[in-house]
């Protein structure tokens, strides 16, 4: 999960579709403005692309029309961790609010080896960032048998992506390349620690543990 700000003011078709008696909130102008707003990923597993789209409350509204057509409630998931979310997990880190800070308060890790869990380690012990973690672990490395499989498909596409990332920080440090080609490396680099990269916040917790690498590549970390 990574900071993902929100675009300003509501799209209009929300308060159109608020005051009809069977309106809905995910009018075209929203689904446009949120997959804009969190770079077309789950805003929860940061998968790129998702081919099952949801329009998750933050909040679960329960009947409350307010916080069902409330823009700032209207979150950007994929199905998996929309149907493992649901109502079951209040008090998390809000990745909208900038003084949440969620790019630091958990650190993230996978190794890059066949069929390795994920793991995610509390760097502000709060409540919220405990609820935050328990989260991230059912969605990444499953909670039933239908989700369990689910997450360990996840984990593949996550393995790749780091196992990807890991080889470009290993050209880039490799002296037989030229000056030349290591600015080629090290904007591939840079383009994997984008916002906008699948699974980001993997990637920057590599550059953030690594003293040696930190210095090269921490302004890029968000």
């Amino acid at each position: 999960m990574i900071f993902a700000a929100k675009s300003q003011p509501a799209p209009p078709c929300l308060a159109n579709e608020k005051a009809k008696a069977s309106g809905t909130y995910r009018c075209d102008d929203v689904l446009h403005a949120i997959k804009k707003d969190f770079y077309n990923k789950c805003y929860i597993c940061e998968q790129r692309e998702p081919t099952t789209i949801n329009v998750e409350h933050f909040i679960p509204h329960k009947g409350d029309r307010d916080l069902e057509f409330d823009w700032d409630n209207l979150f950007y998931a994929c199905a998996h961790c929309n149907n493992i979310k649901l109502a079951q997990f209040d008090n998390i880190l809000n990745v909208t609010n900038s003084l949440h800070d969620v790019d630091r308060k958990i650190k993230y890790q996978i190794r890059p080896y066949p069929k390795e869990k994920a793991t995610f380690e509390a760097i502000d012990d709060t409540v919220a960032v405990r609820n935050t973690i328990s989260l991230l672990n059912a969605v990444y490395n499953g909670t039933t048998t239908l989700k369990t499989i689910e997450s360990g498909n996840l984990r593949s596409l996550l393995l790749k992506e780091i196992r990807a990332f890991n080889d470009l920080l290993f050209r880039f440090y490799d002296e037989t390349y030229t000056e030349e080609e290591r600015e080629t490396i090290k904007n591939d680099i840079i383009r994997h620690l984008r916002s906008s990269s699948a699974f980001t916040a993997f990637k920057r917790w590599i550059i953030l543990d690594l003293e040696n690498i930190r210095p090269d590549f921490e302004q890029y970390c968000g």
